[in-house]
């Protein structure tokens, strides 16, 4: 029996998308937008130099067909670039769901199409209703909330966190996703505090359908305040079984890696590791070494969106990409005879974009341990099948195996 590891590289999109034109950053439509593609431009013209230097630099990645894929996406010819012929399997996956957001890319590759639109929040000051203010209000004990606008996180955290401090007011903003978050001082709020204000609100949220209600707490003074990495996400249940589902029910094991039990309100999932990307890397490293036959791995590393493509950081955005490619090839190596590695992308978030919002792209996928060649332009629901076909358990949905 073989095992299968699934990992997405957040945000890390190939452009193409054919419905981008229907997608907007600041009013601006999403045509055109390339994460991949730009950041190697930019990097190809000396002008990503912070903490790195020179061309983007994926030999592994590369060698698996990601420009390969990058070129079915859009036809920029980056498949021209080394190496010619790609070692592993290539496509790029094309969204059928109305959501460029979390939630909707990862349902999607589980195999569930999101069947419903989301609920967005204006894009005014305030952005709420009231109904809503007065249910945060009287769930935390407060006279009132900080924020009630569209905002970056860690700009919000500078603008509020003194006054949330003094008044004990939860900072409340959204953004362009269908999220509602709160952030809060870990010592003076209290970590326990916010989960269970975000765990008690989330009902009223997901009846709105808002994707999720993401808890985003801080640390440190005035001046100096940071995120911390417990972060949780309180998502809408799936409405139907995915491919964590599909796994577990046929009596295997599932194992997730970073935000993915969120993700998926631990549905089907039997174990959970957590932590910033590099904890995250060893515990993927953790589960090629000793996860049993059968059993499904199901990963996450978020940085590159978060700490990079929202803030817009080219070089940032590039150095974890060739820090992934090179862990990557320290992981191939300890793969099984039989073992199956897909990685992809659940959007874009390209930070040579207008805005600070996720792009619609196509994605890649990357096949390790089904053979060489293109798979052609297919869909996201797609890799479920194929995982659900290397593990010999039953699929459901619209997905089709490529294996």
């Amino acid at each position: 029996m073989t095992r299968a590891f699934l990992v997405v590289m957040d945000s890390v999109g190939i452009g193409g998308a054919p419905d981008a034109g229907a997608f907007f950053n600041d009013g601006t439509p999403d045509t055109g937008a390339d994460t991949l593609g730009h950041i190697h431009d930019v990097c190809a013209a000396g002008q990503a130099e912070e903490g790195r230097s020179g061309p983007l630099h994926l030999p592994v990645l590369a060698g698996l067909g990601l420009y390969h894929a990058a070129d079915l996406a859009s036809g920029a010819g980056r498949a021209a670039m080394p190496p010619a012929q790609a070692s592993g399997r290539w496509g790029a996956a094309t969204e059928t769901s109305i959501g460029k957001d979390t939630p909707s890319g990862h349902w999607e590759l589980a195999g569930l199409p999101v069947p419903w639109d989301w609920h967005y929040f204006p894009k005014a000051e305030p952005a709420f209703p009231d109904d809503l203010v007065r249910r945060v209000c009287d769930l935390a004990g407060s006279d009132g909330i900080l924020g009630n606008c569209h905002g970056s996180g860690t700009v919000m955290i500078d603008r509020f966190g003194k006054e949330h401090v003094r008044t004990g007011r939860p900072i409340c903003y959204t953004s362009a996703d269908s999220v509602f978050q709160i952030a809060a001082h870990e010592e003076h709020f209290g970590l326990d505090r916010l989960y269970k204000l975000c765990e008690d609100l989330a009902p009223m949220l997901h009846a709105m359908k808002v994707g999720r209600v993401i808890a985003r707490p801080f640390v440190g003074e005035p001046g100096r305040y940071t995120r911390t990495t417990n972060r949780h996400d309180y998502a809408i249940l799936p409405p139907g079984p995915v491919l964590t589902n599909w796994v577990q029910d046929a009596g295997r094991r599932v194992h997730a890696i970073g935000k993915i039990g969120d993700i998926f309100s631990m549905t089907g999932i039997d174990t959970v590791a957590k932590g910033a990307d590099a904890a995250l890397m060893d515990h993927l490293f953790e589960a090629v070494d000793s996860r049993s036959d059968g059993s499904l791995t199901f990963a996450n590393f978020v940085e590159f969106d978060s700490l990079y493509g929202h803030r817009r950081d080219v070089s940032g955005y590039a150095r974890h990409l060739e820090w992934f490619d090179a862990c990557l090839g320290r992981l191939l190596p300890k793969l099984r005879k039989g073992d199956l590695l897909i990685i992809t992308a659940d959007h874009g978030n390209d930070p040579t974009w207008i805005g600070t919002d996720h792009t619609r792209e196509r994605v890649p996928v990357l096949v390790h341990g089904a053979g060489q060649g293109s798979l052609g332009q297919i869909g996201f629901a797609d890799v479920a099948a194929s995982i659900a076909a290397h593990l010999n358990v039953p699929a459901q949905g619209p997905g089709r195996s490529f294996l």
